[in-house]
């Protein structure tokens, strides 16, 4: 008797002769989390086997198959012989475990067989019937319910019989970096996180860059970025973060443009550093956490003025979102609690009055012109620094 867990994915089914390139990609990040606890990765058949595993790391190794791009589902699973002996021997097993893990009375279950294996000599159905037998000989008090059952036993006829009860959902998506690289624009707030694992999700390898408003803003708004990182790094592994010194830009602005164009201005500065910061690293796309109308930034015109800034594609995941659709999935990928952490960040300095909320490009290039904007980005990137993040 052995325990392995076999994984399983979806979208990846759909890659037809590219499909090899994501099944490896899949692997290799499989691998890279599980490294840690001597497991070895099988592929076969569209599923993947994680074996040699000690059983008492199985909580820790479950938390970490559940956050890989790539994967749909994992089970838990028995592996035994193929014949009807083991096969009894564990159905039995898990219908024990079962019993003893839900602790009532009354219990109803089904068994569910798959034949992968056409030369197995009983037909899926046949093979249900009888294991359906085995268990309520076993344990009599139990009822079948083939419609909707307390629990079910799943069997697989493949290379061996697997035997298993649990489905645990993964991430599903893309697996990591097989759809390129870009820079996520993270401030310390609840959407960006978010938008950047809903970009990871579809395969991009993400790096992040970060404005700070030193001495406006405290060394715990950079830390609360930080810890953000930490957690999508779980999902996305390693994140290296390009810290920029946004201050004297902020001053600049505040001191020689219109007052109401101030925060489309910074906004400006943001995409253009961005865009630079990208091109250095050999990242094709910038990523936003803007969602339409949300603030007077995000108006349709904002954007317009925004995107005309830089010369990358800008991908805006959460554009058609509102907030508590955005909340759900922060609570969901554990950014939301540091998110609402009281520490400012660099947009909530300086902000006007009455920001304009339909900006007029010929207007806000205009005001460009009043400022060195090659000298203030040359300036802030000669006092920025990276940092790289681990989960």
């Amino acid at each position: 008797m052995k325990k392995i867990v076999l994984i399983r994915y979806g979208e990846i089914h759909l890659k037809g002769q590219n499909r090899p390139f994501f099944e490896r990609a899949l692997v290799n990040s499989i691998k890279d989390q599980m490294k840690q606890y001597g497991a070895t990765v099988e592929r076969t058949q569209g599923r993947y086997y994680l074996r040699d595993f000690q059983e008492s790391d199985y909580s820790e190794i479950r938390e970490k198959l559940r956050k890989i791009f790539g994967i749909h589902s994992f089970s838990p699973a028995y592996e035994t012989d193929k014949d009807m002996e083991s096969i009894s021997e564990m159905v039995r097993t898990v219908a024990k475990e079962q019993i003893e893990l839900l602790g009532k009375d009354g219990l109803t279950f089904k068994v569910d067989c798959k034949r992968a294996d056409k030369r197995f000599p009983m037909n899926s159905m046949a093979l249900a019937a009888e294991l359906g037998g085995v268990v309520l000989d076993a344990y009599p008090d139990l009822k079948v319910n083939i419609h909707d059952p307390d629990f079910t036993i799943f069997v697989e006829i493949r290379e061996h019989a697997l035997i298993y009860s649990e489905k645990v959902m993964g991430s599903q998506g893309m697996p990591k970096g097989t759809s390129g690289k870009a820079l996520l624009l993270l401030s310390g707030g609840i959407d960006s996180p978010v938008a950047g694992y809903m970009m990871a999700k579809r395969g991009l390898s993400l790096q992040a860059i970060h404005y700070h408003s030193f001495p406006y803003t405290s060394e715990r708004a950079k830390e609360k970025v930080i810890s953000l990182a930490k957690e999508m790094a779980q999902y996305m592994g390693p994140i290296k973060i390009h810290m920029i010194h946004f201050t004297d830009i902020q001053m600049t602005i505040y001191e020689k443009c219109p007052e109401e164009q101030l925060t489309i201005l910074m906004r400006v500065f943001m995409m253009k550093i961005a865009e630079k910061v990208a091109k250095d690293n050999s990242l094709s796309a910038l990523v936003t956490g803007e969602s339409l109308a949300q603030v007077a930034s995000q108006t349709l015109d904002s954007l317009a003025v925004t995107n005309s800034a830089v010369d990358l594609p800008v991908f805006r995941p959460l554009i058609g979102m509102d907030k508590l659709e955005i909340i759900d999935i922060a609570n969901r990928i554990g950014t939301y609690e540091t998110s609402i952490l009281p520490y400012e960040d660099c947009c909530t300095v300086f902000v006007p009055k009455h920001p304009v909320t339909h900006p007029r490009k010929e207007k806000i290039f205009k005001s460009l012109k009043l400022l060195d904007v090659d000298a203030l980005i040359e300036d802030a990137l000669s006092k920025s620094e990276t940092i790289t993040v681990e989960p």
